[in-house]
């Protein structure tokens, strides 16, 4: 009711004046701060949390970005595979020293001791263990006999 008052009557007046008077603001030309119902402080204090917030989260995102370019780095190493100048850039933004996260660090190393085990002594001695050495015996014997058959067929001999 009040709003119709205001609208009839407030329009009359304006007319009347000419519009001269001090100009007042309608319903839709809040500030910001009053159409979220906070003081110009409170506004200005949320807009700073929010800037702080989007700072952060930027700053994790290069962090983890960095850390993908890291193992993607030590992948390429590890392969020989050329290196990647965008990974390397990365690894820069985040300010470059990088450390993996400890389940990707626990998985290299894990992989490396793996490598490290294949490539020893140790290692090619239990490979040979693991074989079977009457199937290998056998496997040996067969091929002997069928190049003693095909010698004793073979004319030039």
């Amino acid at each position: 009711m009040a709003f119709m008052v205001k609208s009839m009557v407030g329009g009359q007046l304006k007319n009347l004046t000419g519009g001269l008077g001090g100009e007042e603001k309608g319903d839709g030309e809040k500030s910001p701060a009053e159409a979220q119902g906070m003081s110009r402080e409170e506004y200005e204090e949320y807009q700073k949390q929010l800037l702080e917030e989007k700072m952060e989260r930027d700053a994790q995102f290069t962090q983890r970005k960095a850390e993908r370019a890291t193992l993607r780095t030590h992948f390429r190493d590890k392969y020989r595979l050329p290196k990647n100048e965008t990974d390397d850039s990365q690894i820069q933004l985040a300010g470059g020293d990088v450390e993996l996260p400890k389940e990707l660090a626990k998985m290299i190393e894990q992989d490396n001791e793996e490598e490290e085990e294949k490539d020893s002594v140790i290692g090619q001695l239990t490979s040979i263990q693991n074989l079977d050495l009457d199937s290998l015996k056998d496997k040996a014997q067969a091929t002997l006999e069928d190049l003693k058959q095909s010698a004793e067929k073979c004319s030039v001999m």
